[in-house]
């Protein structure tokens, strides 16, 4: 018996690992652009970035994982849009700092490559790359027998993007007369799910299949599997034309926690029941889980994927602007001055 075939007797078939990036490969090609130097398969990516475009370019990263909504995707054996959360997660938290994301890199680890559910997976990842106008330039693809429990991976992402120094969005223009704007979401995101999944399967006894008259949009599982809104299109294009003071993307810890990390220390947030939609699948959980609002406003995004904070007197436009680009946004309220030991974010009818 060669080397080789030992090696694919203890779990890793690099014939397989081969055959994958063959598969893939045009797929990826799909995403670039001009900027693009390297293909797939090499040792890293390259990418030329036009400083011509920019008087004093700085470069913004993220990286971001999905959690465990990828146990959804286990349970009901569809893997063709948790790369969309993954390239939600990480893209979003580029472009809050007014930053262009350039490019993504993707980490996939698993016991046993699947070639096909490995195809689903970056199926994903370059739908939501292209949602971002953003080039997948490479990434790696782990096999780790005895790591991972059967049918089941890991996934995460890292990304960069650009912007010029002085057009960096950092909340230090938040003022008391700023406007708080909230994008919809398009369901839970990649956030709370531990929570979420405690309640419809080990506390109601649902399977992926159950069909539940409360959560319209399909079954459980389907619902719960919705991907990630990735914000990068609409943002960049009201950037252009309006004057962000600040965004917050609302992830783990929600509202209660996301919101107060753009808002200087002066500034508090005035966020008003009522003024925004929050779709049934908050509800559910809400009721099921006997959730009270504080703990669902720190678990999760209850309906609000981001938020925007703007001059007040430019929040109406902002918003017909949104509209006109199929994001629903509301303006769900407003800063005021805050003292110092005062909570930063206040919840009122």
């Amino acid at each position: 018996m060669s080397a080789h075939d030992r090696y694919r007797e203890a779990g890793v078939d690099i014939e397989k690992g081969n055959e994958f990036v063959r598969r893939i490969s045009d797929m990826v090609k799909s995403t670039h652009t001009a900027a693009v130097m390297t293909g797939i398969g090499g040792f890293s990516g390259l990418y030329s970035l036009n400083t011509d475009k920019y008087q004093d370019p700085v470069l913004v990263s993220s990286t971001d994982g999905v959690g465990t909504k990828l146990k959804i995707a286990f349970m009901m054996n569809k893997h063709d849009t948790i790369g969309v959360d993954m390239v939600g997660m990480v893209l979003n938290d580029i472009v809050v700092t007014g930053a262009k994301p350039l490019f993504l890199l993707d980490y996939l680890a698993t016991g046993k490559l699947e070639i096909g559910v490995a195809e689903q997976i970056i199926a994903g990842i370059v739908d939501g790359c292209k949602q971002a106008g953003c080039a997948l330039i490479g990434g790696e693809t782990a096999e780790m027998p005895g790591f991972y429990a059967d049918g089941e991976y890991d996934l995460a992402g890292f990304g960069v993007g650009v912007a010029d120094r002085s057009a960096i969005i950092d909340g230090s223009s938040i003022n008391k007369n700023s406007a708080l704007i909230g994008l919809a979401s398009s369901g839970l995101h990649s956030n709370g799910y531990s929570l979420a999944r405690r309640i419809v399967f080990d506390e109601l006894g649902l399977g992926v299949d159950s069909v539940v008259d409360d959560l319209p949009g399909g079954s459980v599982g389907e619902v719960l599997l919705t991907p990630t809104k990735i914000y990068v299109e609409p943002v960049l294009n009201v950037m252009r034309n309006f004057a962000l003071q600040g965004m917050a993307n609302i992830t783990g810890g929600g509202l209660l926690e996301n919101l107060p990390r753009v808002l200087p220390e002066s500034v508090g947030a005035v966020v008003r029941r009522g003024s925004w939609n929050i779709p049934p699948v908050f509800e559910f959980l809400r009721r099921a889980g006997k959730l009270d609002e504080h703990e669902m406003l720190r678990t999760f995004n209850s309906g609000l994927g981001m938020i925007l904070l703007t001059p007040g007197d430019q929040a109406d436009e902002v918003v017909a602007r949104l509209a006109a680009m199929d994001q629903k946004a509301s303006i769900i309220g407003e800063t005021k001055p805050r003292a110092k030991g005062q909570d930063a974010v206040e919840i009122v009818d």
